[in-house]
């Protein structure tokens, strides 16, 4: 590139007066963005609208925060991940009780002898009811089921599912703990219950055999199998029978409804009603709807433009010395199903085919720790870091490291500007229901200076069309979206992150529940309403 010195005048008072144009157009976008966006307030009037004083209690595995120990000092750590950020803001604007597994060290001594503590910090918005599950038999059993059994049979990516008695009799035991404690959290009151994910299959059945005025929603956030690959579970009508205990049941795409619906038809005596999105079994009705999820856009937004995070990518910069250095991310959990192993032979495979991006490019991968205790997932971490170790080996250049690992826990405002300093983000998942951190990079990049490649086996994938798509098993087209995301001409890469933002900007986590709650009003799923008669 020709030295800015060496330039002529106009050319240089010509490319600065771009560059100034190029920002206020950033910031005017970023302005209409956030005036679209649907606001908190707005999902409280929705719920007083459509819920009158129905109280709601969210439940779910993963707390949305929690307490640890920190150079002597406790503090309240955001959960990383998509789902437990997204419900936070949930939470925050219906003003709920959230239950949820205790996870940190310090979560006892910030709880209440309840186990319940106000959230978010220094707001208290919400409440959020904990559960510890102190018998190590039943927590070890249960953790192995959801993970060794339910996780890769929904995400089919060859690793075999383990089917254990003792262990389904683990998950059966704590799905009648979470009932326990949302059934005292919703004391006499009617209450709608919202249940999160495949951990809680059962719940919704134990709550029905106590309390029938209940009205139970269950969103699924992983992907459904097809009926052959579900049939296989031992359990299957058991977790089938929990599921068709709630009223409504939703996922992120169709096509995971539907293979629902076509798992139930194959298996149980029902009447499934494809038109109206809806399953027919001994007198209950089950609607089975789609609703994708988004990130709460406005607040990333407003973070990831903060003179703060200009700061910390800076800082960022000099700790991992990159300065100069074009950047390509990966921020997921140490899971099989998140493609690190497949983006890192991508990557290799594109700094041996353009030796000119060496020194000039780098890779930092973010694994937040995940289910270190199994033997699959132990397994998978050794291999990344010994991956991770043989390209640093391999293609180090003039002491430029080409990637970077930080295998941490980070808080969820700690990933901002992550996402703001990366010329590329690569999210390479073999299988996923949404994926969010996709979703939150798109809303972070303000100035829209930012290439999404991502796997078409994401839910996400449906939506963001503009991102560049390539398969995570083809490793010679993956290393050349790669090197094609970094080398776009402006005009492209602005074009495509300004797509993007439109679209994770038409829906966000607000939008998302006032979808859901919406619809429990005009399926006439309220507590008390009288429901329409069904087709037989």
């Amino acid at each position: 590139m020709e030295p800015e010195t060496e330039r002529p005048e106009t050319e240089r008072k010509g490319g600065r007066i771009l560059r100034a144009l190029t920002r206020a157009a950033a910031r005017e976008s970023q302005r209409r963005d956030v005036e679209r966006q649907t606001r908190p307030e707005q999902l409280e009037r929705s719920v007083r609208e459509y819920l009158g004083r129905t109280r709601i209690v969210i439940a779910s595995n993963r707390e949305p925060f929690q307490h640890v120990r920190r150079n002597g000092t406790v503090e309240a750590i955001r959960s990383a991940g998509g789902l437990a950020s997204a419900l936070d803001s949930v939470a925050r604007a219906t003003g709920g009780v959230w239950v949820a597994q205790a996870s940190g060290d310090a979560d006892r001594e910030t709880a209440d002898p309840f186990g319940r503590v106000s959230m978010p910090p220094g707001r208290e918005l919400y409440t959020l009811q904990r559960i510890w599950i102190d018998d190590y038999e039943r927590a070890q059993g249960f953790n192995r089921f959801v993970n060794g059994c339910l996780w890769p049979l929904c995400h089919i990516v060859h690793v075999r599912p383990h089917f254990v008695a003792a262990e389904w009799r683990a998950y059966q035991e704590v799905n009648r703990m979470f009932a326990d404690a949302i059934l005292e959290a919703v004391g006499d009151e009617p209450a709608i219950v919202l249940l999160q994910d495949y951990h809680l299959a059962l719940c919704a059945a134990e709550l029905r055999a106590r309390r029938r005025d209940l009205t139970i929603v269950h969103f699924w956030h992983i992907p459904w199998p097809n009926p052959e690959v579900f049939r296989i579970v031992p359990w299957k009508r058991e977790l089938l029978e929990g599921l068709l205990a709630c009223d409504l049941l939703g996922f992120h795409i169709r096509y995971h409804g539907m293979n629902f619906l076509d798992t139930v038809g194959a298996e149980l005596e029902s009447l499934i009603d494809r038109e109206r999105g809806s399953i027919r079994r001994r007198g209950r009705v089950t609607f089975v709807r789609d609703y994708p999820i988004s990130p709460d856009v406005t607040e990333i937004a407003l973070a990831g433009a903060s003179a703060g995070t200009a700061a910390s990518v800076q800082r960022i910069r000099e700790k991992l010395g990159i300065q100069g250095s074009r950047v390509i991310l990966g921020v997921d959990r140490l899971d099989y199903t998140k493609g690190i192993p497949e983006r890192l032979d991508a990557y290799g495979r594109m700094l041996e085919r353009h030796p000119e991006l060496r020194g000039r490019v780098t890779m930092i991968q973010i694994a937040v720790p995940s289910r270190v205790d199994l033997p699959e997932y132990q397994t998978l971490g050794k291999a990344v870091t010994e991956q991770i170790e043989r390209l640093n080996e391999r293609f180090e250049h003039d002491g430029h490291k080409p990637v970077h690992f930080i295998f941490e826990n980070l808080d969820f405002r700690e990933l901002i500007p992550y996402y703001a300093l990366a010329d590329v983000m690569a999210v390479t998942s073999l299988h996923d229901g949404m994926n969010l951190v996709c979703k939150e990079y798109v809303a972070a990049k303000v100035g829209l200076d930012g290439v999404l490649v991502l796997s078409p086996f994401t839910g996400a994938s449906r939506e963001l069309e503009h991102a560049i798509q390539v398969s995570p098993y083809d490793t010679e087209r993956l290393a050349e979206a790669l090197h094609r995301a970094l080398t776009l001409p402006d005009e492209e890469r602005t074009r495509r992150m300004r797509a993007l933002r439109e679209v994770v900007a038409a829906q966000n986590i607000y939008d998302w529940a006032r979808k859901l709650l919406r619809d429990v009003r005009r399926l006439h799923l309220l507590p008390g309403t009288p429901r329409p008669a069904t087709r037989r």
